[in-house]
């Protein structure tokens, strides 16, 4: 599904969020790298002395198990339920995930799977 940022897209299968609060990585920051995704190839998951979660792995530097964060990134996810029309503000087709924003203001990241364009 190919995507540009600013368009609609309506959810198609609801979406919940972690209960791990999100985030936010910012070049330089240093981690440790654990296991990767089964479900979400892309994705490591990580842990830095502000939280963890679960990061693409090209964000790192190639070190591991400790590794620096070489782009920002925030884990946020966006809460959605079927039905709900977004507006998508970046694509990451290659991890699976777009950042949407909702029409209440919220933004965060929501799987591809659950979206489908207006």
């Amino acid at each position: 599904m190919a995507s540009v940022p600013g368009m609609r897209v309506r959810v198609v299968r609801s979406h919940a969020v972690p209960s791990r609060p999100p985030l936010v990585l910012v070049p330089g920051d240093q981690v440790e790298v654990g296991e990767g995704s089964t479900e979400w190839p892309a994705f490591v998951f990580v842990t830095a002395k502000h939280g963890e979660g679960w990061v693409p792995e090209r964000y790192f530097t190639p070190d591991r198990p400790r590794a620096v964060t070489i782009v920002r990134y925030d884990t946020t996810e966006l809460a959605a339920s079927k039905g709900d029309v977004l507006l998508v503000v970046e694509q990451d087709d290659e991890s699976g995930w777009w950042w949407c924003r909702a029409n209440s203001g919220d933004v965060g990241w929501v799987p591809i799977e659950v979206l489908e364009i207006e």
